[in-house]
């Protein structure tokens, strides 16, 4: 086996190496982990200040590390996607959403190199090594699951947000026109009672806005009331289409004996 071949198994996600492939997984992860809990370490100035040294080295091996795996992705993508062409399958990969993800960890790194950036826009652009906390998304196989609960269950989740959309559209109008003539500079315009109609219908309730007219009070609580039911309604369907693919994965998963029927337990 070739040396590429032999290195595209530890970075295919669907059929490569079992045991190198955990390897990288963890390792990734972890980097990952490290450099999430570093962003939020950096922002304690006395921290910073005293280790400055640590977060720089932090900083430069994750660079090396994430810049090594973004190059050797896309020189393996010809194997891992043998049905294309190797210019293609490069582009399939640079292009994927995983791809971009991986792109724009270490964008910020190069970039003050290539123009010239105020720093304040740098230091802005350093907050994309979030975006390596996406890539959990690849290292965890679990997290597929929820993707695909998610992707399964899209249409449910859509309907349901345009119906809350169209609630917030419809309670801040109504709104308006009971509260702009009683408080007009809380209820100036439709805008400044969308920000009401969010609030309440998430059941937040800043208190910065809020009705005072006996008919706005009556409008607040109904909302209030749907709110609970319309907004709680995806995490309801997310809810059940999670167990649900739980349950069919174990079932997958397990084995009968072809005599008596009965499950195999390892």
């Amino acid at each position: 086996m070739s040396l590429k071949k032999t290195i595209a198994n530890y970075f295919d996600d669907e059929k490569g190496n079992a045991k190198g492939e955990a390897f990288l997984e963890y390792f990734i992860s972890v980097l990952i982990l490290i450099n999430v809990l570093a962003i939020i370490l950096e922002s304690y100035q006395s921290i910073y200040t005293k280790y400055k040294f640590v977060f720089t080295f932090i900083e430069l091996f994750s660079i090396i590390i994430f810049s090594t795996e973004y190059i050797i992705r896309i020189w393996v993508s010809d194997l891992i996607y043998p049905k294309l062409s190797p210019t293609k399958a490069r582009l399939k990969y640079i292009f994927s959403f995983m791809g971009i993800v991986d792109l724009a960890s270490i964008l910020p790194f190069y970039l003050p190199f290539i123009v010239t950036l105020d720093l304040r826009i740098i230091r802005l652009l350093r907050l994309f090594r979030l975006l390596r906390v996406l890539k959990l998304n690849r290292n965890f196989k679990s997290l597929a699951v929820i993707r695909s609960v998610i992707v399964k269950t899209k249409n449910e989740i859509l309907v349901s947000a345009i119906l809350v959309f169209i609630l917030l559209i419809i309670a801040s109008t109504l709104m308006f026109y009971i509260e702009n003539k009683a408080q007009p500079e809380a209820f100036e315009n439709i805008g400044q009672a969308l920000w009401w109609a969010v609030a309440t219908l998430t059941t937040v309730g800043y208190g910065d806005i809020y009705p005072i007219t006996g008919l706005g009070k009556v409008m607040s609580a109904v909302i209030a009331l749907l709110g609970i039911g319309f907004v709680a309604l995806p995490t309801g369907i997310i809810s059940s289409a999670y167990i649900e693919e739980i349950r069919n994965l174990k079932k997958s998963q397990q084995c009968f004996c072809p005599h008596c029927n009965k499950e195999i337990i390892e």
